[in-house]
């Protein structure tokens, strides 16, 4: 049997060496994609003044649409008082409102003004810009197999969680 010795742990067998690379490199990336100095300065140089977790609620309407609070905080697997309190910011920021609901006037949905639609836009471009930096030096075809299979990976990722976004595509 072929053992192989990751990077980051012991020595495993074949194909879980793979995984074990694979689990390593995800949990790096995730650290380095929700450290707050990089989203702070994300947002500062698309010049939107919001914290990271505002930027997730912000980008996900753009995303997804209109949403009622409830509706936002299971997609985004938080509780709803933590919704609340961004979308409070979000609207005193002029980067959303809220909307009656048709046919229920009790219930509201929060909807992306135009500013909120430019600023998430404005956040998607420096992000992509940053990438686009640390990946210059890659050849196109492995930046497009990159994207397909981390495409891939992830929707296979969330079928498997069987949560409540299996299907959908994320932001």
């Amino acid at each position: 049997m072929l053992m192989t010795t990751g990077h980051h742990g012991p020595a495993v067998p074949g194909a879980a060496a793979d995984v074990a690379e694979l689990e390593g490199a995800l949990s790096r990336l995730a650290y380095l994609f929700t450290r707050v100095h990089r989203n702070e300065r994300i947002a500062a140089e698309a010049g939107v003044p919001l914290d990271r977790a505002a930027v997730v609620v912000l980008r996900h309407l753009q995303a997804a649409g209109p949403l009622r609070a409830g509706e936002l905080a299971d997609a985004l697997g938080v509780e709803a008082p933590h919704v609340s309190r961004q979308v409070q910011k979000l609207q005193d920021a002029g980067y959303v409102v809220r909307v009656a609901v048709p046919g229920d006037q009790r219930a509201r949905l929060v909807e992306l003004t135009s500013s909120g639609s430019t600023a998430s836009a404005r956040i998607a471009e420096e992000a992509r810009r940053g990438i686009q930096e640390a990946l210059a030096g890659w050849p196109p075809g492995d930046l497009h197999q990159l994207a397909a299979l981390l495409s891939r990976m992830l929707d296979d990722f969330v079928a498997h969680s069987g949560g409540p976004d299996a299907g959908e595509k994320r932001i």
